[in-house]
Protein backbone atom coordinates (compact mmCIF):
# COMPACT_ATOMS: atom_id res chain seq x y z
CA UNK A 1 0.00 0.00 0.00
CA UNK A 2 1.74 3.28 -1.39
CA UNK A 3 -0.25 5.91 -0.37
CA UNK A 4 -3.56 7.61 1.36
CA UNK A 5 -5.91 6.76 -1.53
CA UNK A 6 -4.68 2.73 -1.67
CA UNK A 7 -5.33 2.66 2.52
CA UNK A 8 -9.22 4.11 1.70
CA UNK A 9 -9.92 1.47 -0.66
CA UNK A 10 -8.71 -1.14 1.28
CA UNK A 11 -10.90 0.42 4.03
CA UNK A 12 -13.67 0.31 1.99
CA UNK A 13 -13.20 -3.32 1.36
CA UNK A 14 -12.83 -4.31 5.15
CA UNK A 15 -15.65 -2.99 5.76
CA UNK A 16 -17.99 -4.32 2.99
CA UNK A 17 -16.07 -7.67 3.83
CA UNK A 18 -17.50 -7.06 7.36
CA UNK A 19 -21.21 -6.35 5.78
CA UNK A 20 -20.88 -9.66 3.79
CA UNK A 21 -18.89 -11.83 6.25
CA UNK A 22 -19.41 -10.52 9.58
CA UNK A 23 -19.83 -14.58 11.40
CA UNK A 24 -16.48 -15.14 10.06
CA UNK A 25 -15.15 -12.13 11.88
CA UNK A 26 -13.99 -12.64 15.84
CA UNK A 27 -14.32 -9.24 16.88
CA UNK A 28 -17.83 -8.35 15.73
CA UNK A 29 -18.45 -5.21 18.25
CA UNK A 30 -16.69 -1.90 17.92
CA UNK A 31 -15.54 -2.24 21.37
CA UNK A 32 -14.01 -5.88 20.62
CA UNK A 33 -12.12 -4.84 17.41
CA UNK A 34 -10.69 -1.90 19.43
CA UNK A 35 -9.51 -4.03 21.75
CA UNK A 36 -7.91 -6.36 19.04
CA UNK A 37 -6.49 -3.55 17.42
CA UNK A 38 -4.65 -2.59 20.42
CA UNK A 39 -3.24 -6.19 21.31
CA UNK A 40 -2.44 -6.68 17.47
CA UNK A 41 -0.67 -3.66 17.37
CA UNK A 42 1.54 -4.21 20.59
CA UNK A 43 1.95 -8.47 18.36
CA UNK A 44 2.62 -6.95 15.19
CA UNK A 45 6.30 -7.89 15.25
CA UNK A 46 5.66 -11.47 15.36
CA UNK A 47 3.39 -11.60 12.29
CA UNK A 48 5.97 -10.14 10.42
CA UNK A 49 8.78 -11.96 12.16
CA UNK A 50 6.49 -15.32 11.30
CA UNK A 51 6.20 -14.23 7.36
CA UNK A 52 9.84 -13.56 6.83
CA UNK A 53 8.68 -9.63 6.34
CA UNK A 54 11.72 -7.26 7.87
CA UNK A 55 9.31 -4.34 8.71
CA UNK A 56 10.70 -1.51 10.66
CA UNK A 57 8.06 -0.80 12.96
CA UNK A 58 9.74 2.65 13.85
CA UNK A 59 8.39 4.43 10.40
CA UNK A 60 4.80 3.00 10.27
CA UNK A 61 3.19 3.84 6.87
CA UNK A 62 -0.03 3.14 5.29
CA UNK A 63 0.27 -0.56 4.82
CA UNK A 64 1.19 -1.38 8.14
CA UNK A 65 -2.07 0.24 9.05
CA UNK A 66 -3.59 -2.03 6.92
CA UNK A 67 -2.15 -4.69 8.26
CA UNK A 68 -3.05 -3.83 11.83
CA UNK A 69 -6.69 -3.28 10.84
CA UNK A 70 -7.02 -6.74 8.61
CA UNK A 71 -5.40 -8.77 11.50
CA UNK A 72 -7.17 -7.23 14.36
CA UNK A 73 -10.56 -9.36 12.53
CA UNK A 74 -9.63 -12.24 13.41
CA UNK A 75 -7.18 -11.27 16.44
CA UNK A 76 -8.24 -12.84 19.94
Amino acid sequence: MKNKKEFTQFIDSLRADFIENKEQWENKTLEDYLEAVSRYTEDIDGYYKNTNQEIDLEKVDWQIFADVLKGSSFYE
